[in-house]
């Protein structure tokens, strides 16, 4: 490898590293402010107990609930949701738990029937499983997670008569950049998978364009630099 070579390698890890410790900072940020503010009542934030055996109970219960077609699909959500946030509170055995469940959210994730604000409390469920487990990545895997995502991001807007963007469906893209962000930065080797989606790059610097007035960071803009920087 001649020192050139070197040199720019030693500059872009450089660059990497920069972008994950400003993505730790602002995935920290939008887990107190807007994630876990959608799950608690501002006013009184009970602390979950932390016996195993009570994640275990709710997680089943609530996989049933997600389970259960006779229900409103946003009744199922909000049960992927909670099971999402006992994911991330319960630790290795409530995640290897709620894993069992991931594959029913990424059927509807998948579904063009499925409404946008739905969509919107599966993808904060799968958020939560994802942050800071680790041990959620094989069956991320599994499911090909990566290619439902991605496939959100291509979706097309719709707009309005009034000529504007659905806001919905907007947010749903939005939540879709977090989403992904929280998934590489649990795994550098999910940037690597990412940067095969051709389209991907054109997608989220359309989505940087946007206005992301109340999130803590344009994380479609940063989704961008880190693809763009492991691709070189």
């Amino acid at each position: 490898m001649t020192e050139k070579r070197k040199s720019l390698y030693m500059r872009i890890g450089v660059q990497i590293r920069r972008y994950f410790s400003r993505l730790r900072t602002q995935l920290r940020k939008c887990w107190s402010v807007i994630v876990k503010g959608s799950f608690v009542n501002k006013e009184e934030e009970p602390s979950l107990p932390t016996d195993s055996t009570f994640y275990k109970e709710r997680i089943i219960a609530l996989g049933y609930v997600l389970k259960n077609k006779s229900l409103s699909l946003e009744i199922r959500a909000q049960a992927a949701k909670k099971i999402g946030l006992l994911a991330f509170t319960g630790g290795p055995g409530a995640e290897k738990l709620a894993a069992e469940y991931m594959k029913e959210v990424a059927h509807l994730l998948q579904n063009d029937i499925v409404a946008p604000r739905i969509k919107i409390l599966l993808l904060k469920g799968v958020a939560c499983w994802w942050y800071l487990n680790p041990g959620s990545q094989k069956m991320t895997k599994h499911l090909n997670f990566i290619h439902i995502l991605t496939g959100l991001l291509e979706s097309p807007l719709e707009y309005s008569v009034k000529g504007g963007k659905s806001s919905l469906l907007l947010l749903v893209k939005f939540w879709t950049c977090y989403a992904l962000c929280v998934l590489v930065y649990n795994n550098l080797s999910f940037i690597g998978e990412l940067k095969n989606y051709n389209a991907l790059k054109y997608n989220l610097q359309i989505l940087a364009s946007e206005n992301w007035f109340g999130w803590p960071e344009n994380f479609a803009e940063l989704l961008h630099h880190l693809i763009c920087l492991y691709s070189k």
